[in-house]
This record gives C-alpha cells, structure tokens and sequence, in this order.
C-alpha cells in the first residue's frame, strides 16, 4: 500500500475507508483493491487506532450501500446505459453472470459477490435482469458481511503481519473464494435443504394427525 494513503486512512480513519469501499462498489477505479483497505483497516483496529466494531459496520456497510446503488442504476437506467455505452461495456462477464443467476436465483447473486474482480459484475447483471430488491438485498448484504467483514476479521487477526498476506493477495483471493464456495455446496446448502426438508415434513405430519382426530371425533 502507497505511504501516502496509509497516512490518509490512519488519519481520516471510518470515514477514509467508507468511502474508499463505497466508491470502487460503485465502480469508481482505485489503484488499491479494496481487500487491502480492509485489511489495513483490520490491522489499525488491531493496534486500537481504531474501534473493531465500528470499521466492522463501515466496511460492510460501505460495501452493501455502494454495490446497491449499482445495482438500483441498472435496474432503472441498465437498457439505456447499455445502448449508449456497448463499446465499453463487458458484455460477455455480464452475461456469464445472467446465466448463473437464471440457474441459481438469489444464490447465484449472493455467490457471484464472492468472487475476486467480477464482484461489481453480479450487481449489474442483477439489475439488468429486474431481480426483485426483496431477493437481491438479502443476497448482497449477506456477501457484504462475509466478505469485506471477513477481511477485516482477517486484519485484525494478522496483525503486523498483513503486508506478508497482501503481498500474495491475488493468489489468495481466488484460493479464499474457491474454498468460501466449496465450503457453500458441499456443507452449508445441503443442511439448509435438509432443514426446510424435514421442517415441511413435519408441518404436513403435524397437519394430517390433525385432521385424522377431528375425523375421529366425529
């Protein structure tokens, strides 16, 4: 990270990282990637230069707002921004994102904010689909609060040693975003399934007893 913008978050802190985060989630450029933000945040947390709890709350919260905002643009202006922009715009990652979001709905956005430099990506396929605020938001808040929180998290625990693991950053986010969705498929989704599985099963053993004892005691 730059000396310069080191001295700039160590001073102007929550505010500095908010809208550091916020403005690449909107799409703004920034020579430092946001994860190195947040683990520097994470690491001056460590040192009680600043409170865990609140760069916490502006990181994701930075996050979520600001990849929102993208998406609501697209979701109204999207028909619009795409004719006048085709040139500039990516339209094969856009639509590599459309169909793993028509395959998995809500998980494919939530999934798709997992992953390295193509975040910003499952925002705007999202809108250009129209998918409802009431499943996007859920979805992004979600990766927002694993994603830039974990690696606040992560600053934190690291300590000093945060510079040795940006170093080797882009190695590690592709590793931490294959093991983030190996860990999804293979434990969390099947348990979550199984959980509404059994919770329906249950409600339709519960109904059937109820209607087998009013037939008995009539």
């Amino acid at each position: 990270m730059p000396p310069e913008l080191a001295i700039y978050i160590t001073k102007y802190g929550y505010l500095a990282v908010f809208s550091m985060i916020f403005l690449q989630e909107l799409g703004v450029p920034n020579p430092v990637p946001n994860e190195i933000i947040l683990l520097f945040a994470g690491y001056l947390a460590s040192t009680g230069a600043l409170k865990f709890s609140l760069i916490l709350l502006f990181g994701v919260a930075a996050d979520f707002i600001g990849t929102t905002i993208l998406y609501l643009v697209f979701y109204f202006f999207g028909d619009r921004i795409v004719h006048f922009a085709s040139r500039w715009f990516p339209a094969e990652k856009i639509e590599k994102f459309k169909e793993n979001i028509n395959r998995r709905g809500t998980l494919g956005v939530f999934l798709g904010r997992l992953v390295p430099y193509l975040r910003g990506y499952a925002s705007v396929a999202a809108g250009l689909m129209r998918i409802s605020p009431r499943k996007f938001l859920p979805a992004v808040i979600a990766s927002a609060m694993l994603w830039s929180g974990g690696y606040v998290t992560a600053g934190r625990l690291l300590g000093k040693r945060w510079q040795s693991v940006a170093e080797h950053l882009t190695v590690g986010k592709i590793l931490v975003a294959v093991a983030i969705i190996a860990i999804l498929f293979l434990f969390v989704i099947p348990r979550i399934k199984k959980y509404f599985r059994n919770r329906k099963l249950n409600r339709q053993n519960k109904n059937q007893g109820n209607s087998t004892n009013k037939k008995l005691e009539k």
